[in-house]
């Protein structure tokens, strides 16, 4: 490869680490994505893990016409991505490394950004913004985004603990001599999560860090494939058990490596992120999923001391721990799962103990909401529900915010912003405002029309911004509400379309969204991919 003389980076000093295992229809792509980084890219290191669908000889083909990719196939296979990437370390000769998963890609510019940011700052560590990018569909969603706002350079870690949230090992550059020197390793073997391990490692390590803004690479989320990634296969209470095993251990090195600070910030983050995000699905699963879930949980919530308890308790994740530490079975399971929506949510009933402190409820009042009393507007977990009946000619979305231990009420709620943002591509449409007026004594309430037709086919979700009187302004999404015909899938006539097929429904975590086929093409395969799943 001839270097371009306007390239930032024409000496190379870049290995990329591509790890695969039987994904021949995905590697080439991620490969290419590599070496067409630039001259900065000296080699890209393709770790084989022994696949038995021809990986490897599609590797080794292309390798044939690129003098930059080396391919090492494994013996036997490791089970986990751990190993794989350990290889890499072993075998990459350039001064700085990063590493790519067969079924993701680098955008262009990625390796240059990352590398100008490292070397200016005299860093070991450099970190981009990676986005999810959901397939087929190419609806992205940025990966802990408020990290990655502007350039900066941190001495060490400690001086930003919120780096312990973004466990990703891919989005980030890294100088070979500094993980050498610090034997700074994945798990090997099958070791779910080896990322949350090798991130604590690293930062243990406390390295100088660049922070920037760019896209430095692009996760593929592919939901509907036959064989789920380790870590979107979550229907085993394994992969919770392996989650809270790689926590542990995370939290274990910070410690250990006297990052107080950090360990702290990541057992935050294992009430914010991971009790979050499997809390929502619980309903989702049997019984006994449930019940071994729930004393895992308690189990690996007793570690926590009351220092951890005391930061921010009010935090959802917070709420929702304390519930599960104080009770021995499943409890309140449609609530809880409304509370780890984003934003939280807390559904009534709105309980006191007999002096009127507010409790999570009549029958659990060791678990406090008093510091509810004193949350600013804006981070209130605030309910509003919401329905929606299609009807052919006024569709009509009526909204009720409920009161909140007198927090609404002091604030004064004014109006409501309505509009529904495409789960495809994220753009809003029918944007809207309605006055909120008193409805009984602890609710208000607001009405507008909505019209299915002109949103259009695809899936769209409510967002509401909430305004007070008080100045205050608050972003949520609204509590479907279900029962007595509410969430009917019904067929509208419509001028544009002959007929729309319009389905409101509750998400996993209860929102209200809303489900548009339009035209009789649509409605046909809407019924189709319904009769496909009664006869599954």
């Amino acid at each position: 490869m001839h270097p371009n003389p306007r390239d930032p980076h024409p000496t190379p000093q870049v290995g990329v680490v591509v790890i695969g295992y039987n994904d021949a229809a995905h590697v080439a792509d991620a490969v290419r994505s590599a070496l067409g980084q630039g001259a900065a890219v000296g080699e890209v290191v393709a770790v084989d893990d022994c696949s038995t669908d021809g990986t490897g000889e599609l590797l080794a083909r292309l390798a044939a016409g690129e003098p930059r990719l080396r391919v090492v196939r494994r013996g036997v296979n490791s089970g986990g991505c751990g190993s794989p990437r350990n290889t890499g370390i072993d075998a990459v000769t350039m001064p700085y490394v990063m590493f790519l998963d067969s079924d993701d890609v680098l955008p262009p510019g990625a390796v240059d950004a990352l590398l100008t940011a490292a070397t200016g700052a005299r860093a070991e560590v450099a970190s981009g913004l990676c986005v999810r990018r959901e397939l087929p569909s190419g609806r992205e969603q940025p990966w802990q985004a408020p990290l990655y706002t502007v350039h900066s350079v941190l001495a060490r870690p400690s001086q930003h603990p919120r780096l312990v949230h973004d466990t990703l090992c891919v989005n980030k550059l890294y100088r070979t001599a500094f993980l050498r020197e610090h034997g700074i390793r994945f798990p090997a073997g099958r070791f779910l999560y080896e990322d949350f391990v090798f991130t604590a490692r690293v930062l243990a390590a406390a390295p100088r860090i660049a922070l920037v803004p760019d896209r430095v690479y692009v996760w593929h989320v592919r939901r509907s494939a036959e064989q789920l990634s380790l870590s979107l296969d979550r229907g085993g209470i394994d992969n919770w058990k392996a989650r809270t095993e790689a926590c542990a251990l995370a939290y274990d090195i910070l410690l250990g490596a006297g990052q107080k600070e950090l360990a702290r910030a990541s057992r935050a983050k294992f009430l914010d992120h991971e009790v979050r995000m499997y809390a929502r699905e619980l309903e989702l699963h049997d019984v006994p999923y449930r019940r071994a879930w729930w004393a895992h949980t308690r189990a690996y919530l007793t570690r926590y001391d009351a220092a951890d308890w005391e930061l921010n308790p009010t935090a959802p994740g917070r709420l929702l721990a304390r519930v599960v530490l104080e009770s021995p079975e499943p409890r309140d399971l449609p609530r809880l799962k409304e509370l780890a929506a984003r934003p939280a949510r807390l559904l009534p009933p709105y309980a006191r103990t007999s002096d009127g402190t507010p409790v999570w409820s009549a029958d659990l009042p060791q678990v406090t909401l008093a510091p509810l009393l004193s949350r600013p507007t804006h981070v209130l977990p605030l309910t509003v529900d919401a329905e929606l009946r299609p009807r052919a000619r006024d569709s009509r979305l009526r909204l009720r915010l409920h009161e909140l231990y007198g927090r609404t009420a002091e604030a004064g709620p004014q109006e409501v912003d309505v509009e529904w943002q495409s789960r495809e591509d994220g753009r809003a449409v029918q944007r809207a405002t309605a006055t909120f007026t008193p409805s009984g004594s602890d609710c208000w309430s607001a009405e507008l029309p909505v019209d299915p037709a002109a949103l259009g086919a695809g899936t769209w979700d409510l967002r509401l911004t909430l305004r007070f009187a008080d100045g205050a302004s608050r972003d949520v999404t609204a509590h479907a509400l279900a029962g007595a015909g509410r969430l009917r899938r019904r067929a509208v006539p419509s001028a544009r379309c002959g007929v729309l097929l319009v389905q409101p429904y509750a998400t996993h975590s209860g929102a209200l969204a809303l489900r548009v086929a339009a035209g009789v093409r649509g409605v046909m395969t809407v019924a189709r991919g319904r009769l496909r799943r009664l006869l599954h």
